[in-house]
């Protein structure tokens, strides 16, 4: 197939995040399968105009606040002459409107919507402005067939007025070889607890650093790792520093890969108090790792912890639970193992080939081919997802 696909960014952006990786190890995955994979996103500066990436070819325009308006320049100049089978706009920032500028068959595939919560998150214009340019998605899109990552996200396109039966649910993955437990790396000897993703207000980071100092005051010492960039690190240095938590607080700024899982591997479990998320992805690279996952009892997060089975869920806001639920787990590293080790068997029942099966599958489908690969003949019908722990 000859694919298009629409996103505000790639992986190679300094704003990057969850999103970016889901189409990096999707659709570079389809391009190695042969499949011709071009992503139109926006530049920063220093961004070249053009690179390649995993076998897809990547075409930036515009900027982080202009890629709305120049992206269907872009397109009408340089790319609507081309025979595309299908064309994706991966939604994770605002709506492009694709429908109004690409040529069908088109798809929609959703991360995660923002709603209210923009207001927790920007300037109350720039929220403001986001929640507007998402009311009109179910005029927009209603009738197109679309992808969620999730049930809550599909739930939440649904509540807006798309049809349940135009929306196929294809989890997130993971890489399972990379991200597993080793036997070798030892839990670290003090309780100590990782929020690893954007720094970004929304994300609610804040609340995590308010468990600790709460913990303090309880008399239980538990550290807790911020590894990440983002606009709202001043603000997290400066509540540290009020909080008198300096010792217990440490910023590790942006990680590799390698070091992301050496972190996941050794902190007794992961933290992630956002009040909305399409899935939660750092959960399941940690249950792969055989680490629990201490996270807000809200949507998409619900979804990639499975509470007290591999992982805690709490109230969102509730930061006297959420110390509680860190407390607790320091207090019992046999609890600790039990939970990562359920987490590992539950991360092994999605991998990223398996969402690119299902993503090839589906496209096809709408494309009106046939894959010829043995790696999708069992993929399912119906809303085209799986059970989450299913292992298959």
């Amino acid at each position: 197939m000859k694919i298009l696909v629409l996103n505000w960014q790639d992986l190679a952006n300094p704003q990057s995040g969850g999103a970016e990786i889901h189409l990096h190890e999707i659709f570079g995955r389809l391009a190695r399968r042969g499949h011709e994979v071009t992503l139109l996103c926006s530049g920063w500066p220093g961004a070249r105009p053009r690179a390649e990436s995993g076998g897809m070819q990547i075409r930036r325009t515009g900027g982080r606040n202009t890629f709305s308006l120049a992206a269907p320049a872009y397109y009408r100049r340089h790319l609507a002459a081309q025979p595309w089978d299908v064309v994706v706009e991966d939604l994770n920032k605002v709506p492009l409107f694709a429908p109004y500028w690409v040529r069908r068959p088109l798809v929609l595939l959703v991360h995660h919507l923002f709603g209210a919560t923009a207001f927790r998150e920007a300037s109350a214009p720039f929220a403001a402005a986001t929640w507007l340019l998402e009311r009109p998605i179910p005029f927009a899109y209603r009738g197109l067939p679309a992808e969620a990552v999730s049930e809550s996200t599909a739930d939440d396109l649904v509540a807006r007025g798309l049809r349940r039966e135009d929306i196929r649910v294809i989890h997130n993955g993971v890489d399972l070889k990379f991200f597993s437990p080793d036997p070798r790396v030892a839990r670290l000897p003090q309780p100590t607890f990782l929020y690893v993703g954007r720094l970004k207000r929304y994300k609610r980071i804040d609340q995590a650093v308010d468990a600790v100092a709460l913990l303090r005051d309880r008399g239980t010492h538990v550290r807790l790792l911020v590894a990440g960039r983002g606009d709202e690190e001043p603000r997290l240095r400066a509540q540290v520093e009020r909080l008198g938590i300096g010792d217990r607080v440490t910023f590790e700024g942006f990680v590799t890969e390698e070091r992301k899982r050496e972190l996941l591997r050794a902190c007794w479990g992961t933290v992630l108090p956002s009040p909305k998320e399409g899935w939660g992805i750092t959960n399941i690279e940690a249950a792969a790792c055989g680490t629990p996952a201490v996270a807000a009892d809200s949507p998409g997060l619900r979804e990639s912890v499975v509470h007290d089975r591999t992982g805690l869920l709490v109230p969102y806001g509730d930061v006297e639970k959420l110390a509680d639920a860190l407390g607790g787990l320091a207090a019992d590293p046999e609890r600790v193992a039990a939970l990562g080790a359920a987490g590992r068997v539950f991360a092994e029942g999605f991998s990223w080939e398996r969402s690119a099966d299902l993503t090839e599958a589906h496209l096809a489908q709408v494309a009106g081919q046939r894959i010829r690969r043995g790696s999708t003949r069992d993929a399912p019908g119906g809303n085209g997802g799986h059970t989450p722990g299913s292992g298959g």
